[in-house]
């Protein structure tokens, strides 16, 4: 195993971001051939903003709209909104808490595709805020393409969010997402026709999403709730209760912290 590299922290550093830091020299001395990588990406950095920054940049940036401008876009957003970065860092500790296969934070920040279409989305739902809303869709659709991930800009989400393994997964534009949930791969949280307004569903805090699950309307499912894989819901869903089938109906309660415990498994009769 790799020896861990001691780097002194600044004054006033996010944990998030030193750790990010240690185990990012870590691997550089373990692994020569990614040492190039991961000093571009994070180690030639001094904040978490600017290491983001840079890694979507050179993530979306392509023919239409180079790196550069891409990272002057996400710049500008995360100086606009300082809230953002503090989100970024609870989405990171989430993933790495609740996900077995994830040893570091350096997994989410360089490799999972849901982890990187959501800071996206949260780049792009500020330039919608700022009514620039054909760059916001740009964002979209670039993410889209790259990971598999269709979140609208004007989604509002929450923070400390796990998206595990993501491909698939399509979030509407009035949806809302409360902090600290947990949603698996190829969920949809859409609207049920062609009716303008607010027509999606508002995921409280704490809820848990089951692969496969399609959440659909202008509906709430409550806190610390749980879909699970493969359901249809259509109705609200109360707090700290289990839905499943189609349509989802009740069949229980469900875990205190259903999006923490990552638990899945529904009691038997």
């Amino acid at each position: 195993m790799a020896h861990i590299v001691e780097i002194s922290n600044k004054k006033g550093e996010s944990p998030v971001w030193s750790r990010l830091r240690v185990e990012a020299a870590t691997v550089a001395a373990g692994e020569p051939v990614l040492a190039s990588m991961l000093h571009a990406v994070i180690l030639n950095h001094d904040r978490l903003e600017d290491a983001l920054s840079y890694l979507l940049a050179t993530k979306i940036g392509g023919e239409n709209m180079n790196i550069m401008q891409v990272r002057e876009i996400c710049d500008q957003a995360l100086h606009d909104d300082p809230g953002i970065i503090k989100k970024v860092a609870a989405d990171a500790l989430a993933v790495m808490d609740r996900d077995p296969a994830c040893k570091g934070l350096i997994q989410p920040f360089l490799f999972y595709k849901g982890f990187l279409a959501l800071q996206a989305q949260r780049i792009a739902h500020q330039l919608w805020h700022d009514e620039r809303q054909t760059l916001a869709l740009y964002m979209q659709s670039r993410v889209s393409e790259l990971f598999a991930v269709d979140i609208h800009p004007a989604t509002k989400i929450g923070s400390g969010i796990m998206m595990d393994h993501a491909t698939g997964i399509v979030i509407g534009e009035t949806a809302q997402v409360g902090n600290d949930v947990s949603i698996m791969q190829d969920v949809t949280l859409g609207g049920t026709g062609s009716e303008r307004g607010d027509r999606h569903p508002k995921i409280r805090d704490g809820v848990l999403v089951g692969a496969g699950a399609k959440v659909l309307g202008n509906i709430t499912v409550g806190d610390h709730a749980r879909i699970a894989a493969c359901s249809v819901v259509l109705k609200d869903v109360p707090p700290r209760c289990t839905v499943a089938g189609i349509p989802a109906k009740p069949v229980g309660e469900c875990c205190p912290e259903p999006a923490k415990s990552m638990n899945h498994m529904l009691e038997e009769d």
